[in-house]
């Protein structure tokens, strides 16, 4: 038995130990497939003697399981800590992997998985990304484009019907919270990392560059089976998600190494918005810190450039065309309310941006001429982006259109015989509900508050708007009895309970200098706009990401391993196994 200060003494040597013990990557659990590359790192909390360092796989000296040694840092970032890091090495042979590592005082161990594959089953994966498409989204697209009728929805979404589902679990490697970046990376690699971070394990070090990387599905499928690769999204095409498929960095704001990765990684189709990180310095517009212009330098590579939706039909109608850069805003391109109905936003600076339908279309012309198949990964970005300023309206729509370019790539699909595994999934969650409806037709009571006219149970009755157009878009979204849309995050700010029509929503605006953001007053003198206060921090100005699980619906070859509850990170292993990428390692 360990009484009084012995105990004590060994909970504070436990707690220290563990305190101080070495990190290694892949962390604890990782999943690795066979053939993937990957960076093997171990950070140690002191000064280390390298004679006394002693790491083994499986029992064996890491040098001889990687086949090379790695390089031993005695004081790195010049601090009083010592790392080892093995750069590009792959395990093949797939079960259970322990890595031990000792410095002669402190031990740690870790376990991964390496997995195998089957043989191929699929020849394309198209992955489509709803960027915080809540469950919420999802049903006010469908009862908006279908129709609602005595409790009956007129028809289904084409994300919902779909013969497989699961629910996905989003956390990160550092937080129950996760953003676009470390979710579309697990998606997008296999393996959890840390907000802000793309395709790397997030280390000490202070460049954001040099952080342990894990390969990306988009290099696995052009170096393992030469399959092309497309990027699309309504974003910057810097943005995380899109960053994700290819970028290594654990700042996802570096949007012009971003580019530079990008060129270096060279998809047959890239297209969104971001034209601004693209241009030199000295033109108009820019947002680069340097004078390369890789608009000229992906023209230069071969790519086809274009800047409207005109110049993406006659580009990708060529015959010749094998390689496709679209860039159709400085910024963020604009969602379907503004560009088709209101015409707010950055319409009037860029009026012929081209529909997420039609970007899918030009990428599925051009990188289905490619014989070993290939890789395309497309997000409906704005979603997020309307969700964290509560412009629900907006939001719904680009839902909608997510699902029109779902349709038509499942038609797509069938004309060649259903050879193609397609996902449609979010990255995370936002805390939004669906709590009833919004009733300005209370007819003999025009003065009472909009606040009290939140209709909930059997007061809601059905939202009023007017039939949908053959694209699924009802002409308005100011109609009498809206569906009110919540969300569980806010900023302080004024509700107005009503669409916003002349611009998406800005529910806050900076406060000053020291970083705090207050309730816009735009909105305060609006009829019926109460003041909310909000319950984050003043240092957060928006709704933010909230940590339940993602839907997951999917069709096509290799579908059926989508089914129940999942990690994000076998996102990826579904689409791994259905192209077989380990086979051939």
């Amino acid at each position: 038995m360990v009484r009084g200060s012995a105990l004590a003494s060994l909970i504070v040597l436990c707690w220290t130990s563990s305190l101080q013990a070495q990190t290694i990557f892949p962390i604890d659990r990782a999943e690795i497939l066979a053939g993937a590359k990957f960076d093997f790192k171990v950070e140690l909390p002191g000064l280390v003697d390298p004679a006394k360092l002693k790491v083994t796989v499986n029992g064996a000296d890491y040098a001889a399981a990687f086949g090379r040694p790695g390089t031993f840092i005695e004081r790195e970032d010049g601090k009083e800590q010592s790392a080892l890091i093995l750069r590009d090495v792959t395990l093949t042979k797939p079960g259970s992997v322990n890595v031990d590592v000792s410095d002669g005082t402190r031990q740690r161990s870790v376990t991964w998985t390496v997995y195998d594959t089957g043989p191929r089953k699929a020849k394309n994966v198209i992955l489509f990304i709803g960027d915080g498409m809540s469950p919420v989204h999802r049903v006010a697209a469908r009862i908006l484009s279908k129709g609602i009728s005595e409790g009956k929805s007129r028809g289904k979404l084409a994300i919902d019907d779909m013969p497989h589902m699961a629910l996905v679990a989003t956390a990160g490697s550092d937080s129950i919270i996760t953003d676009s970046a470390n979710s579309a990376s697990a998606y997008a690699t296999g393996h959890k990392s840390a907000v802000n971070a793309l395709g790397v394990y997030a280390d000490r070090t202070a460049s954001p560059f040099d952080d342990p990387k894990v390969e990306t599905i988009a290099s696995l499928a052009k170096r393992q089976l030469g399959m092309a690769i497309g990027i699309v999204t309504n974003t910057e095409i810097e943005d995380a998600t899109p960053a994700a498929m290819v970028a290594h960095t654990r700042r996802r704001a570096a949007y012009d190494d971003i580019v530079e990765q990008f060129f270096a990684a060279k998809p047959d189709v890239l297209m969104g918005g971001g034209s601004a990180n693209f241009l030199p310095k000295s033109a108009a517009g820019s947002k680069r810190k340097d004078e390369t212009d890789y608009i000229a330098k992906f023209r230069d590579a071969g790519y086809q450039v274009a800047t409207t939706a005109s110049e993406l039909s006659a580009s990708s109608a060529k015959q010749e065309t094998s390689k496709l850069l679209g860039l159709f805003a400085t910024g963020n391109m604009d969602g379907v309310l503004d560009r088709k109905f209101l015409k707010g936003g950055g319409v009037k600076k860029f009026p012929e941006q081209p529909d997420l339908t039609e970007q899918v279309q030009a990428a599925l012309n051009v990188l289905s001429k490619n014989e070993g198949g290939f890789f395309l990964m497309v997000e409906s970005g704005l979603i997020d982006k309307y969700a964290h300023v509560l412009d629900m309206e907006r939001a719904v729509y680009d839902t909608i259109m997510l699902d029109n370019a779902v349709r038509q790539t499942r038609e797509w699909a069938r004309a060649r015989g259903d050879d193609t595994l397609i996902l449609v999934l979010a990255d995370h969650n936002h805390p939004n509900s669906l709590v009833g409806t919004i009733n300005d037709d209370m007819g003999t009571t025009p003065n009472v508050p909009l606040r009290e006219r939140v209709g909930v149970y059997e007061q809601a009755g059905f939202p009023n708007y007017p039939a949908p157009d053959a694209e699924g878009y009802p002409s308005r979204v100011d109609v009498s009895r809206r569906l009110a849309i919540f969300s569980a995050s806010l900023p302080d700010h004024y509700e107005t309970f009503r669409p916003k029509l002349d611009n998406p929503n800005e529910p806050t605006v900076k406060a000053g200098d020291d970083g705090t953001f207050k309730a816009n007053d735009k909105y305060k003198e609006v009829p019926g706009a109460v003041l909310r206060p909000g319950n984050l921090s003043s240092l957060v100005g928006a709704s933010v990401h909230s940590g339940e699980d993602v839907i997951l619906t999917a069709t096509g070859p290799g579908s059926e391993r989508v089914h129940g509850s999942m990690d994000n990170t076998e996102v990826f292993r579904v689409m791994a196994d259905a192209l077989g990428l380990a086979a051939g390692h």
